[in-house]
């Protein structure tokens, strides 16, 4: 595999990462993960701003590198046209501590693997081992600590499932492990909003634009009720099969997620 380390590109197994880089010591950075079909670099600038806004949050320099240009010579090096794309921005080495550098030299790292094929329904459960912090800046990027997330996500396999949905400290939904959640309710179509924790995902928004989804505080007797629910993320859209032991698959739902994919 051949990956983008700092303006090159070089054999994976050739890359070193500076053991003071402040991504691996602190996670102190952002990354973005963009799917490829077909060669075409899906919502692409979306990611792009999404990066930059992350940028400006941490105070982290954006990258000098053209990224578009970055991500397709990866592609075109590893001869892919369907891809995952992952680009990593970190702060770059630092001397010990918390406080960055006044001058930081920020690492950026693009990978690709292939692109999986589309997810089954989810089995989920509420996450009750930790909660998403609504008030937290970080909750508006995708930072390099994902710990939350992954605590989750290893609850949910515990109790039997490959999903989990997260609470913010208030109790209501702000998302799943690794993904937008989207209810359907009597044909009206409701995500959480931003300020309840929901990151700021691409496919999302795609989603409000295209059906004109609505955002809205969400508990866990909302999805309870819901006639309907459903994931997002930059990978595609997964319908909910179970959620704490509740069925929701149905042919509706199938064939919503098949027309919202179409969409992306």
């Amino acid at each position: 595999m051949i990956v983008w380390l700092d303006g090159q590109l070089i054999d994976a197994e050739a890359v070193r990462i500076d053991p003071g880089d402040r991504g691996l010591t602190l996670g102190d950075g952002l990354f973005e993960t963009i799917a490829v079909r077909g060669g075409n670099i899906a919502l692409l600038a979306a990611h792009l701003a999404r990066l930059r806004h992350g940028c400006a949050v941490l105070r982290l320099p954006y990258p000098d590198a053209d990224c578009e240009a970055a991500l397709r010579a990866v592609l075109d090096a590893n001869k892919m046209t369907d891809a995952v794309l992952r680009l990593t921005l970190t702060r770059g080495a630092a001397p010990r501590g918390l406080l960055p550098p006044a001058e930081p030299r920020p690492a950026l790292l693009i990978s690709a693997a292939p692109l999986p094929p589309p997810a089954p329904a989810a089995r989920c459960v509420i996450a009750a081992v930790t909660r998403r912090n609504q008030s937290s800046p970080l909750c508006r990027v995708k930072s390099l600590n994902y710990l939350d997330n992954i605590l989750a996500r290893q609850e949910a396999a515990a109790r039997g499932c490959d999903e989990a949905i997260m609470l913010n400290t208030q109790g209501r939904v702000a998302g799943a492990s690794a993904a937008n959640l989207f209810i359907v309710k009597d044909s009206e179509m409701v995500t959480p909003p931003i300020e309840d924790g929901a990151l700021p995902g691409c496919m999302r928004a795609l989603i409000m634009e295209k059906t004109g989804a609505r955002e809205r505080s969400l508990t866990p007797g909302d999805l309870a009720a819901a006639d309907e629910i459903f994931l997002t993320n930059s990978l595609g859209i997964r319908s909910v099969a179970e959620l704490d032991g509740k069925t929701f698959l149905s042919s509706t739902a199938r064939d919503r997620a098949a027309q919202l994919a179409d969409l992306a």
